[in-house]
């Protein structure tokens, strides 16, 4: 089945590609060069993983998430010309906030950043009285971060925001969770009329036993895409194995006015750990999407995502085979 998919959004020109390897029948691909960013590019980390990637300014600027020597989440800044070499900040980020109940950093994690009317929105997880929520805040430069009220109670991760309001209304995707390394957990919507109070939750996608690859959780990746199809979301979805928790790579397509109503789901994984970066690291077997660029002019898409909780890497996937494979069932 073929699908002509239209991105909505702006061209990317220099988004960063390698063509599918000839003989290649998978629908998304990883980059030759992987991983990107190795685990040691900051001096100060142990480890450099589940980070966020936007355009910015003719090139690239990403947060990543940046566990120090003490195995403390820190968030830190990047830039690249090319989306591939980046120059990662030696110095985690330092939010401005004015609210002295949350003013008090502690450690972040996975964050995701998305662009709104004319800013830059970083979401990631925050801890509050030591549990996980979402923390809020924005820059319009990656230089200067205003941090805002946390968007929902603990315990709460994966908090991805949609790219524009919908019925007026900003929306954000999340995973409700517990204290620990959460063996559950379910993909719900919320939105706000002023990014700080969330309500209207909706129910959006759960696990899928039958499909075992996403059989004990899943979660938000990259911001979702728009298509003419509906929105594009690459997420997460979790196995329990004999050896621990595997964490692989599916994608939905969501309606583009109601969002928790989902119109197609992937089966099958688009991506597994194979890799023996994906294999072996501080956490083994983990594919976790974080970050998302699309081509509107080209129809192409770059996914990065964290590989074993150590580095980051880049897979690429077309708009209309992506398309096709979950209109197809799979």
């Amino acid at each position: 089945m073929t699908v002509a998919t239209k991105l909505i959004g702006e061209p990317i020109l220099n988004i960063p590609w390698m063509e599918k390897p000839e003989g290649c029948r998978d629908i998304m691909w990883r980059y030759e060069g992987n991983p990107i960013i190795e685990k040691d590019a900051v001096p100060s980390a142990n480890s450099i993983f589940n980070s966020a990637v936007v355009p910015f300014n003719g090139g690239f600027a990403g947060v990543f998430r940046c566990d120090d020597r003490t195995r403390t989440q820190r968030l830190h800044t990047g830039f690249s010309p090319d989306g591939i070499a980046w120059s990662i900040q030696a110095d985690p980020i330092r939010f401005e906030c004015g609210i002295p109940e949350i003013a008090e950093f502690i450690l972040g994690y996975d964050p995701r950043v998305c662009f709104i009317e004319d800013r830059y929105y970083l979401t990631w997880c925050n801890a509050y009285h030591n549990a996980p929520t979402i923390g809020v805040a924005y820059t319009y430069d990656f230089q200067t971060y205003h941090q805002i009220e946390n968007a929902f109670l603990p315990f709460n991760r994966n908090g991805v925001l949609f790219p524009r309001k919908i019925n007026g209304k900003f929306v954000m995707l999340s995973r409700p969770s517990d204290n620990g390394h959460t063996p559950f957990g379910d993909i719900y919507y919320s939105s706000s009329p002023d990014m700080i109070h969330w309500g209207c939750h909706r129910h959006v996608m759960e696990p899928m036993p039958r499909s075992q690859w996403q059989s004990t959780k899943i979660g938000a990746g990259p911001i979702p895409i728009e298509t003419s199809e509906g929105w594009l979301l690459f997420y997460h979805g979790v196995l329990s194995s004999c050896n621990g928790f595997v964490y692989s790579c599916g994608a939905a397509l969501l309606d583009l006015d109601e969002p928790w109503r989902v119109k197609c789901r992937s089966k099958e994984y688009l991506m597994a750990p194979m890799e023996q970066y994906e294999r072996v690291g501080d956490v083994p077997n983990v594919v976790f999407p974080c970050a998302a660029l699309a081509d509107a002019a080209t129809g192409r898409i770059a996914v990065y995502y964290g590989a074993a909780d150590t580095s980051v890497a880049l897979a690429f996937v077309e708009a209309d085979e992506m398309l096709s494979f979950l209109h197809g069932g799979r």
